[in-house]
């Protein structure tokens, strides 16, 4: 299949220097509000690669649950294989792509476990068969069939049908720690704004344009 001629220009918006906050965790914000606003769905859909110890890259997309200055959190089976890549190598890159604004965000930096603290507060605010659903799937072992996933979710609606459920010791959430932010916005003829915020040699953001 020839995809050579599959092609959209990018005419919704620009980016300037003068558009930019200077703090890339205010200007992610600003951009996320702005999805809000337009009503994307799935805004906080993001991509995540990680790299094995054979430097394999594995990429997939997951869902970033909460964020501040200190950075941004995503939840997961800690047995899952991009937390056993995690672990081997704890640098990460993820990218929010949002199509209908003609813009994307690539964040660089490393990874580290939250609190057990923190893990409780999101998971007794997830739905009760979302909690369920941690207990029920190893996320990437293989399975033979669905019917078995169904028949364990059966047999943990039946184990905890009383009370609370308790977070699985083997399910928590990631923090990503920028050590860099990219915001594009797609520009017309293929000449994108790309700004690209860098932790300088004493720990202050600098910003520089990159050619498209």
């Amino acid at each position: 299949m020839n995809l050579a001629d599959f092609r959209n220009d990018f005419l919704k918006d620009n980016l300037e220097f003068q558009d930019l906050a200077k703090n890339p965790f205010i200007q992610f914000e600003n951009w996320f509000q702005a999805t809000l606003s337009a009503k994307i769905s799935e805004p906080n859909a993001m991509s995540i690669a990680t790299v094995a110890a054979d430097g394999q890259p594995s990429l997939r997309t997951v869902l970033l649950k909460y964020f501040d200055e200190q950075g941004l959190v995503f939840f997961t089976n800690y047995e899952s294989r991009k937390a056993k890549e995690i672990k081997e190598n704890p640098k990460v890159a993820i990218l929010f792509f949002w199509k209908e604004m003609e813009r994307q965000v690539k964040i660089c930096g490393h990874t580290e476990k939250i609190t057990q603290l923190e893990t409780l507060k999101y998971f007794m605010s997830r739905p009760r068969d979302s909690q369920l659903g941690a207990w029920v799937s190893e996320q990437s072992k293989v399975v033979s069939t669905k019917a078995l996933l169904l028949q364990k979710m059966a047999a943990m609606r039946d184990k905890f049908q009383n009370g609370a459920i308790p977070v699985p010791d083997f399910w928590g959430g990631y923090r990503v720690v920028p050590h860099s932010f990219e915001f594009w916005q797609g520009g017309a003829n293929r000449l994108h704004d790309r700004f690209l915020y860098s932790l300088d040699t004493e720990n202050n953001w600098k910003i520089d344009r990159l050619s498209p």
